[in-house]
């Protein structure tokens, strides 16, 4: 439905807007009028030039008529006047009586007067012929003072002459009357005709007019808000703030972009001895972005300059296998190098127990002999056994015993609330890593947690109240008075959300973006560019994608058939729950052939850590795992990644597929995918910007063969099912 506003209450510019409004109207009334006054002039014209050849007749019918009296002229030209007059009957009646009456009074008079000659009577009839007035007839006969004798024989005459003339005039006058009525007749459908054509011609121009006035309408005082056209719905492009919009691009292409570790300003020589210890000559393209800009960051020391100065957060979104990890623990560990106090300067908070044994892994490289201590904190040991490596007691107090700590979100909190010594007042670098994944879930609100354990106020008393800082806010005299360590963020992720509102969550400073997600224009010809679709994520560069339809009943003998038939090895096999990466293994070790493992949280630390070992040494060629695995973990050595279970979310494809190809190796991810999955997976695909996915679908022909041997191993599937449970009940 429609909906109006009303303009109810009018001020002056309201009434002015009417007065004009009325002003139009009235000249387009007025125009009107006058093209009404000129059609009915030019009808009134014409109906006059039609009436002057009628008028000229008739005045020369009236002037052959003979009178004899002296006023009679006057007379018949009134009568004549009158009678061209139209649609006036009663004048023309007029007019024929008083000419009788003339012709009966002229006859009375001839015969009083004398008798005249034949030669006079001739002369007469000349004249009357000739069409000559008795006036001039009377001044002949003075101006002649000859005796006229007449006899009576010439006045009988003279009378019978006079009867046929009344005759032939009464003739003539009938004649008249008939064709002036044949005229007015003609005049009449004239007259009418013209008056049609001058209603419809005023029918048109009240036509014409109306379209005019529906073309152009007079402003109205309703506005229209809505209407019933259907428009083709467009496409909100979202907003986003500037450092989101406008972002720093980091390139794709790891091998074409590697810049030698001499090339990159700011790093320690100590530091370059370490990288080019462990095998590292140059870094890749986001390590030779970020590194310099966490250094010069942090240029000032821990203490910030005057005037309240404090270095902006930094946010990287760059594929899984791009060298985010080395990219924030080089500038920590040379900005920690010329630490006196010991305290917490580093915290990096990761989603997982592998991941953050892994990073700490990277820690302890780098730090190896320069006295910094990483202290990794993620239940794997006991609460007391952890507390004993973060604080230490002594007669002064308590003092920190880690530089850096590496620690997973629920055993972090536990430690804010409940370890007594443990402070994060000094805390100067927060590094999230997987932020997109600790943004979604929150962990029991973690984040918040640990930046309000950091802009704690101690209740010590001493030189450390100098050093004190207070939550960030507006600038003042008083804010600037003294020196106040900076807490800046550092944000890593291969699927960063681009939401602001969760990104609000973090409360981030003036943030920058170092991104590899951009969309790159190929040129196909000389000025002719094309850009690509933009890709919400960026997948690494030597990953080849497939995904195979296929059954339910199908699936394990697909896996199986990779595996013995397509010799596929170091394969990276990932399920949806833990009860299906454990029957999965359970189906391929009763088949046979195959060495195989299983990794998830149902099995203990110290069995995961010798799983992944022997994967990475090559004596497992197939590894089951559900996403535990998916996020971060550099799994060295995957050749092939199979998704057993098609991801339902493009985030968890994208940490998937990731565990292979990394570092500008080369990788292939399988997909097997149900065909009631199969347009929901593409589209998937596509709204991310993932278009280059093969379809490699296997017949059933090739899976014959394995038909048998897996009816049996599904038998002693069953018989072992039942033993755990039998176990787990007893």
């Amino acid at each position: 439905m429609a909906l109006f506003y009303i303009n109810r209450y009018g001020g002056e510019e309201e009434k002015q807007g009417e007065e004009e409004e009325d002003a139009e109207a009235k000249a387009r009334a007025r125009v009107l009028l006058e093209r009404l006054r000129q059609q009915a002039k030019a009808r009134q014209l014409k109906k006059q030039q039609e009436a002057q050849p009628e008028g000229g007749e008739g005045g020369l019918s009236g002037g052959a008529d003979p009178g004899l009296s002296p006023g009679g002229g006057k007379r018949k030209r009134k009568g004549e006047s009158e009678e061209l007059s139209p649609g006036s009957g009663k004048r023309k009646r007029k007019g024929e009586s008083e000419e009788q009456s003339c012709a009966q009074g002229q006859k009375k008079l001839k015969k009083k007067r004398q008798p005249r000659s034949s030669s006079e009577e001739r002369a007469d009839a000349e004249e009357a012929a000739d069409g000559s007035t008795p006036s001039k007839k009377k001044d002949s006969r003075r101006k002649s003072d000859v005796p006229q004798e007449r006899t009576e024989a010439d006045s009988e005459e003279d009378i019978k002459q006079q009867e046929n003339r009344s005759n032939l005039k009464n003739k003539s006058s009938q004649r008249k009357k008939a064709d002036e009525e044949t005229e007015g007749a003609e005049t009449r459908k004239k007259e009418n005709s013209q008056r049609a054509e001058g209603s419809q011609s005023t029918k048109e121009e009240l036509s014409l007019a109306a379209l005019e006035e529906e073309a152009n309408p007079p402003p109205s005082s309703l506005v229209v808000l809505g209407d019933y056209d259907r428009k083709p719905v467009q496409k909100v492009q979202p907003f986003l703030p500037q450092w989101l919009a406008q972002p720093k691009l980091v390139q794709k292409r790891i091998k074409d972009n590697l810049v030698p570790i001499g090339d990159v300003p700011g790093i320690h020589p100590r530091l370059l001895k370490k990288l080019q210890m462990n095998g590292i000559e140059s870094f890749f393209p986001v390590q030779a972005e970020v590194i310099p800009a966490i250094l010069q960051s942090a240029s000032n020391g821990y203490l910030v300059g005057q005037g309240g100065y404090r270095p902006k957060d930094i946010c990287v979104s760059a594929p899984t296998g791009s060298g985010k990890t080395l990219s924030f623990v080089i500038p920590i560990v040379q900005v920690l190098l010329d630490r006196v106090v010991c305290h917490v300067r580093a915290l990096v908070v990761l989603p997982t127990k592998e991941l953050a044994q892994q990073v700490s892994k990277v820690f302890n490289i780098y730090t190896d002999g320069t006295g910094l201590k990483v202290v990794l904190i993620t239940g794997q040991k006991s609460f007391a056994k952890e507390q004993e490596m973060l604080v230490q007691k002594k007669v002064t107090g308590y003092c920190s015993l880690a530089d850096i700590i590496v620690a997973t979100p629920g055993r972090l909190t536990d430690h804010i609330s409940q370890t007594a010594g443990f402070s994060l007042t000094q805390l100067r670098f927060l590094i999230v890593d997987e932020a997109d994944r600790m943004i979604d879930d929150m962990h029991q609100n973690c984040l918040n947690q640990i930046v309000k354990a950091a802009f704690q106020v101690e209740n010590d008393s001493g030189s450390n109240m100098l050093f004190q800082r207070t939550k960030p806010g507006p600038i003042t005299a008083a804010s600037s008075c003294y020196p106040q360590i900076p807490l800046q963020k550092l944000l890593f992720s291969a699927t960063l959300t681009q939401d602001p509102e969760k990104l609000q969550q973090l409360d981030l400073f003036q943030p920058r973006l170092f991104t590899s997600v951009y969309s790159e224009k190929k040129t196909f010809g000389v000025g002719t560019e094309t850009e690509q679709d933009t890709k919400k994520y960026t997948l690494p560069e030597g990953l080849s994608q497939c995904y195979v339809p296929c059954d339910l009943n199908s699936k394990p003998l697909l896996l199986l058939y990779f595996m013995l038939k397509m010799k596929f090895t170091r394969v990276l096999c990932f399920t949806n729950s833990r009860e299906a990466s454990h029957r999965l293994f359970l189906l391929v070790q009763a088949f046979g052939g195959v060495a195989v493992a299983e990794f998830s949280s149902r099995l203990p630390p110290n069995e995961r850590q010798r799983t992944m070992k022997e994967f990475e040494q090559g004596k497992i060629q197939l590894l089951i795992s559900t996403d535990a695995t998916a996020r971060g973990i550099d799994v060295k050595g995957v050749n092939y990644v199979i998704n057993y279970d098609a991801p339902q979310f493009i985030r968890t494809y994208i940490h998937r597929v990731g565990r292979t190809a990394r570092a500008g190796k080369v990788g292939v991810a399988f997909s097997l995918v149900l065909r009631i999955q199969e347009r929901r997976f593409l589209r998937m695909l596509k709204d991310a910007g993932i278009r280059d996915i093969k379809k490699h679908p296997v017949k059933g022909n090739s899976l014959k063969p394995l038909v048998q041997k897996y009816e049996e191993a599904l038998c002693k599937l069953e018989k072992t099912v039942k033993n755990e449970r039998a176990q787990k009940r007893a």
